[in-house]
Parts: structure tokens; C-alpha cells; sequence
């Protein structure tokens, strides 16, 4: 096989991709250059997955990449019409984040059983206030998302004596950690149950604005929500009015329908609500091992074979074997 062109589009900080020195000519791109270069590239690495450029800069005719790859879980920010019709592979970042942001999911949830938030506040006001707080063990948990993150944060709440249920678009039985995957039509019934409802959903026309007035009127008072997909899942003024009103009992965002959040949002003033600016997968040396992904997949691509991480466009997500 011939030098391969691998354009990047983003690079701060740059990818290593020193395995591909000799075997492939690595150019980069921003925004504003991507379309003018995405001609001229054989792999397409979307390096900055926060970027909406691939999508808007995809050409629907002429020379363009063979393969795109997305260091990230969700390629929502590059799919578009034109990409999904033609035959250029994508393929996404699955494998690097699952732990990871399970790990930060049940921290999460022991934080806010545990009223960390209102210890380190009474710490700050120097005040000794006793109060008792809840018990993981014996609650239950709806997870909504059955891929690799969905399942890696059920069977990480499992172990902490969590009963999980856990939704996916269409039902599954038996599955060996959880039963059964509930389908998505059954949401609305399990939502009463939960003490904890996790969204690790990927952002398809299905999902968006799942989560909203009618879903959290379902959710009883003492449930607490956690988002760690995409802001789109959730409509932000919805979850606002809940929280304020003390209808549900309390919050976790790791994403936002605009991001970074601005600073006159109202989501900042709500006390009993948790806000990271998407970070919930982002570990030491997450890029590394992003960059060892791309490289072994590339290493598959040059050599003919089928590339991992495969994604169904038409869905916007790797498929369930």
C-alpha cells in the first residue's frame, strides 16, 4: 500500500502518532482549512471531537476520505446527511472511556449519598452539623444506554449493591449481568423506581430532549439524575424547573446542550446540583491512549483488514453484537 494522507483535524496538543512515521503523510487542519483539505486525505482523525467541522465541511461530491475516526464515544458532531449516504467507513473511540466514566459515575453516587457536597460547605462556614445520610447498598439504579458505557457503569454500580436496570433501544433476554436489557418503551414504567437515574444514552432523533418535564415528573421526589451522554439528551429548562422545585432530589451534569456553559446560566446557582465541564471520562493519559487506538486501527486499515470499532451511521453508534 502506498503513503497514506491522514489529515487531523484539531491539535492542542497534538496526537502521538509516531507509529505511523514512513507509513503515512500526517497533515493537520482547524475549522476553518478542514474542507479545503478534506479532498486530499485518504483517513480523517477528528482529534478535536468537540468540533462540529467535519459535519459542516463534509463534501457531497468528489474525493474524500475512505475513513473517518472520531476520538470520542459519540460521533453525533460529525455525522451528516452527506457522510451517512456515502461509503467512507467511521469509527469511533469505544474502549477507552467505559471505565473511566463508570468510575465517575459511582462517585457521583456515593458523593451525593453521602451529602459530600454539604460537608465540604459546612467545612467552609466552620460549622460541626450532624446529619445522617443514605445507604448505597439496597437502592435501585435505571441506566439508559446499553453499549460498552452504559454496561460498564451498571455492573460498577452493581458492585456496590446497587439493583440496576438497564435500558437500550429494544429489549434483550437473557443478558448475562443484567437479566434482561429493558426496551426503550419501557422507561416511563421503571422511572417511578429509581432512586438513581443514570443517562449514558448516545444522541440519535430518538433521544434528544428525553429527559424532560414528563420524564422528570415520573422520577420521584427523592430520585437523583446524572448525565454523562450528551446536554441534547436533557432539556436543561426542565431539569432547571424540577430541581428548583424540589422535585426530584438532586443533579449531576457532565454535559451540556451549549458547552462550555456560560456564565449566566442558571444551572450554577442551583446548590443542589453537581456541574463538570465534560470530564467524566478524561483520565492520566487519556489522549495516549486515543492516539495507540487510531494507530492500531490504522495498522488493520493498511493492512486490509476490518477495522474495529465499526459504526452503523444510519444508528450513530456501534452496533451490539
Amino acid at each position: 500500500m502506498s503513503e497514506s494522507t491522514v489529515l487531523v483535524l484539531g491539535s492542542d496538543p497534538p496526537p502521538k502518532l509516531d507509529r505511523l512515521t514512513g507509513r503515512a503523510k500526517v497533515i493537520y487542519a482547524d475549522e476553518a482549512s478542514l474542507a479545503d483539505r478534506i479532498p486530499s486525505a485518504d483517513v480523517l482523525l477528528a482529534w478535536d471531537f468537540t468540533s462540529d467541522a467535519i459535519r459542516d465541511s463534509w463534501p457531497s461530491e468528489g474525493p474524500k476520505p475512505r475513513w473517518v475516526h472520531t476520538a470520542s464515544a459519540g460521533v453525533d458532531r460529525l455525522l451528516c446527511p452527506a457522510l451517512i449516504a456515502d461509503d467512507t467507513l467511521v469509527t469511533n473511540a469505544r474502549g477507552v472511556f467505559e471505565q473511566p466514566i463508570a468510575e465517575y459515575v459511582a462517585g457521583l453516587v456515593i458523593a451525593m449519598a453521602k451529602d459530600f457536597y454539604g460537608s465540604w460547605e459546612l467545612q467552609r462556614q466552620r460549622r460541626w452539623r450532624h446529619r445522617e445520610t443514605l445507604r448505597v447498598a439496597g437502592t435501585r439504579a435505571v441506566v439508559v444506554g446499553s453499549g460498552p458505557i452504559g454496561r460498564a457503569i451498571g455492573i460498577t454500580l452493581q458492585a456496590l449493591g446497587i439493583t440496576v436496570d438497564l435500558v437500550g433501544r429494544r429489549e434483550r433476554s437473557p443478558d448475562p449481568s443484567f437479566g434482561t436489557v429493558h426496551a426503550s418503551d419501557a422507561l416511563n414504567g421503571l422511572l417511578p423506581q429509581a432512586d438513581w437515574v443514570v443517562c449514558a444514552a448516545p444522541l440519535t432523533e430518538a433521544t434528544r430532549d428525553l429527559f424532560d418535564r414528563r420524564a422528570f415528573g415520573r422520577m420521584k421526589p427523592e430520585a437523583r439524575f446524572i448525565n454523562i451522554g450528551r446536554g441534547q439528551l436533557v432539556v436543561e429548562d426542565d431539569l432547571v424547573a424540577a430541581l428548583r422545585e424540589w422535585r426530584i432530589a438532586a443533579a449531576a451534569l457532565d454535559v451540556f446542550q451549549h458547552e462550555p456553559l456560560a456564565e449566566n446560566s442558571p444551572l450554577w446557582d442551583i446548590p443542589h446540583l453537581i456541574i463538570s465541564p465534560h470530564m467524566s471520562g478524561d483520565t492520566l493519559g487519556w489522549r495516549d491512549a486515543l492516539a495507540e487506538q487510531f494507530q492500531d486501527n490504522f495498522d488493520q486499515w493498511a493492512a486490509g483488514k476490518p477495522l474495529s470499532n465499526l459504526v452503523d451511521k444510519r444508528l450513530g453508534y456501534v452496533p451490539v453484537r
